[in-house]
């Protein structure tokens, strides 16, 4: 063991621990489970990024002796290649307004380069976590700084994985472009579609989700590092922002840039509202899809069953043979938890107070957690489910035939009120539109076939030039 000290005494620190007293006192005093900073690798990441960047604005302006400068990047670069994870051992979830995770990032890197010259971890006269490592910086400017760089890797992760799922949509639409099928509003059947129409609508959604997570992380890029406590950047030199700024973004390659008020960047947390609102409207959007992948592969035999996905597991501890839709069931619950942890952060981010939010932390970690849950479910959904789908064809051609839906299609050439006969008529005696078309001879047999094509039926044909007015006269 080895003795460190801070305000509150002195106390014993396991001496291969590359963390220090303000980290076994967050240790002790967080005791909620759940997710560790250690196990939120963008947030370590982007500490290390920081304090990197941090170290060498201090050494270009002289503030820091660039052989402790040196050993500090050297741990850092050290961080963001993913070592030592494991001595970020305190709950995301924290009091303090992020403190915890900055202490604890500063003694793990000041130990680091304490090892990296030879020296024996503790021996802070050398390099101190707070004198050097935290050297013109604040938890205030630090830790937002760095929930924004870590919210930019997850988020692009994240928009990755929807890139796949939009890509697996289109592969599908294309196979089942041939497809015919009834089109439903309000549950009730409406007017025909193509199966492939279904699953492109799918692609075209998240594509637009695509596309607005894009917009909410430009925002993310503005910073606050180099405001300190409140944003007056008490306690730095008058070119630190800016230079810290330019090192940051050579760290990261993140074209990052500083806020132009650091008092009102260092209290909002209107950022995290945005991208958080963002992710809940794609998880929304994932949601109602894996809805209705349920409800169209429900049965196999009393349900829907146009089509069919791939059996993933047993369904049921009592009715053999069972098979459940399990992979969106999953998506479903991620995507509840999210709308959650939505309020969750709108609520934090309205509770901070004056000069600054204390309550960050449950932002990061609600954030963090949500992101990267969907981003997990979104893959498994593409990959085992929407890649391995089919379509029962018989059911969806049966389907069509059954549905007084169909007549919509035939009302322009046929005129609303004898279409709405022929639809009740199918309706009390079970006929199909089509063949009651037939049987009246309503319609010219070769028109009637170049309707009921699929290109046509769902809506990508013209109508034949044959035809000089959408509505004949009465029968």
């Amino acid at each position: 063991m080895r003795v460190e000290a801070d305000l509150l005494g002195t106390r014993e620190v396991p001496s291969e621990a590359y963390w220090g007293v303000h980290t076994l006192r967050a240790c002790e005093n967080f005791r909620v489970g759940g997710e560790t900073v250690g196990a939120a690798p963008g947030l370590v990441f982007a500490l290390a990024a920081v304090k990197e960047a941090a170290a060498e604005a201090n050494v270009e302006l002289g503030l820091l002796e660039p052989r402790l400068g040196k050993a500090i990047v050297a741990a850092c670069q050290d961080l963001r290649r993913g070592q030592l994870a494991d001595q970020f051992p305190i709950s995301l979830i924290q009091g303090g307004a992020g403190t915890s995770t900055n202490m604890n990032a500063n003694e793990v890197i000041a130990n680091r380069a304490l090892e990296l010259l030879g020296e024996s971890k503790g021996c802070y006269g050398l390099i101190s976590p707070n004198e050097h490592v935290n050297l013109g910086q604040s938890t205030n400017d630090v830790y937002p700084t760095a929930l924004k760089l870590a919210t930019i890797y997850n988020c692009r992760a994240l928009v990755a994985a929807l890139e796949v799922f939009q890509r697996a949509c289109e592969r599908k639409a294309l196979e089942f472009d041939h497809i015919v099928k009834m089109g439903r509003t309000q549950l009730q059947d409406a007017v025909p579609m193509t199966l492939g129409q279904e699953f492109r609508s799918f692609a075209v959604t998240i594509g637009e989700d695509v596309e607005r997570l894009t917009e909410a992380m430009g925002h993310l890029h503005e910073i606050n590092l180099g405001a300190t406590a409140i944003g007056t950047g008490l306690n730095t030199h008058p070119l630190y922002a800016a230079l810290v700024r330019e090192k940051l973004e050579n760290v990261t390659g993140l074209p990052v840039t500083t806020s132009p008020d650091l008092v009102e960047a260092t209290q909002d947390c209107g950022v995290f509202v945005l991208v958080s609102a963002a992710v809940k409207r794609a998880a929304i959007k994932l949601s109602k899809i894996s809805s209705d992948l349920r409800l169209l592969s429900s049965g196999p035999r009393a349900g829907f069953a146009e089509i069919n996905l791939p059996a993933r597991q047993a369904g049921s501890s009592i009715m053999p043979g069972k098979v459940n839709p399990v992979i969106p069931e999953l998506v479903n619950q991620v995507a509840f938890e999210i709308m959650g942890a939505d309020v969750t952060i709108s609520l934090a981010a309205e509770a901070g107070q004056l000069q600054l939010n204390a309550f960050e932390p449950i932002i990061a970690a609600s954030l963090f957690r949500g992101i990267e849950h969907l981003r997990a479910a979104v893959l498994t959904l593409s990959e085992t489910c929407i890649d391995g789908i089919t379509a029962n064809e018989r059911t969806l051609e049966d389907h069509m035939a059954r549905s007084i839906g169909l007549v919509t299609a035939l009302s322009p050439y046929l005129g609303y009120h004898l279409s709405g006969e022929i639809a009740a008529e199918a309706l009390l005696t079970g006929t199909p539109v089509v063949d009651l078309v037939r049987q009246r001879q309503l319609l010219d047999p070769n028109l009637l076939e170049h309707l009921l094509q699929p290109h046509v039926i769902a809506g990508g044909g013209q109508l034949p030039s044959v035809v000089q007015t959408p509505f004949p006269r009465e029968l």
